[in-house]
C-alpha cells in the first residue's frame, strides 16, 4: 500500500468556496480592484515586484489606434484596457499557478500512482454513460435537422419543366 502524503495547505485553500462576488473589471476571470491591485500593492511592498505606481494608480487605461487616435469598438463605445505592466504580472502569476498545478499532479502521481490512476479508472468508468447519452440526443438531433431540411427542400422545390425548341434542318 503506497503512503498517504499530506495535501498542502495552499492545495486545500484553491478547493475552497467564496461567498465574495463583485462586479468589477475582471483579469484572467478575477477582480482587478478587489484582488489583483491589493495583491501587487503588497508584492511591491514587500519588494517581490516592482510594478510602477502609475500602473497601480491607474490600471485602466483607453486604447489607441496605430495612429493615435481612440480606438472604439464596433458597438462605438470607447476601448478601456487593463495597464500592460499588470497584464504582464497577471501572465506570470497564470503562468506559475498552471506550473504548480502540474507540479501537484505530477508528485501525487509520482508518490501515489496506484490511487491516482484508480481515480482515472473511476472516472472513465462514470463518464461513460453520460457520453453515451449525449452521442444518443446528439445522433437524435442531427437526424431532426437532417429530416427538416429534406421536408423544406420537397415544399420549396417546382418542378420546372425544361423548355425544349424544335431545329429545323438547315441546308448547307
Amino acid at each position: 500500500m503506497a503512503k498517504r502524503m499530506e495535501t498542502p495547505n495552499y492545495i486545500k485553500n484553491l478547493l475552497k468556496p467564496t461567498a465574495n462576488k463583485s462586479t468589477s473589471r475582471k483579469v484572467w476571470s478575477i477582480d482587478l480592484e478587489t484582488v489583483w491591485l491589493p495583491f501587487f500593492t503588497a508584492t511591491n511592498a514587500m519588494g517581490d515586484t516592482a510594478i510602477p505606481h502609475e500602473a497601480l494608480g491607474a490600471p485602466m487605461r483607453l486604447a489607441y489606434n496605430q495612429d493615435g487616435s481612440v480606438k472604439f469598438s464596433k458597438a462605438g463605445k470607447p476601448v478601456v484596457k487593463v495597464a500592460k505592466d499588470i497584464s504582464d504580472n497577471v501572465k506570470l502569476v497564470r503562468e506559475n499557478f498552471v506550473a504548480g498545478l502540474q507540479t501537484y499532479a505530477n508528485t501525487v502521481f509520482n508518490e501515489n500512482g496506484e490511487a491516482y490512476k484508480a481515480q482515472i479508472t473511476k472516472a472513465v468508468e462514470a463518464g461513460k454513460p453520460i457520453i453515451e447519452h449525449d452521442k444518443e440526443k446528439l445522433d437524435d438531433a442531427m437526424e431532426k435537422i437532417v429530416q427538416q431540411a429534406i421536408a423544406e427542400a420537397e415544399k420549396t422545390e417546382t418542378k420546372t419543366e425544361v423548355p425544349t425548341q424544335e431545329r429545323e434542318l438547315v441546308h448547307a
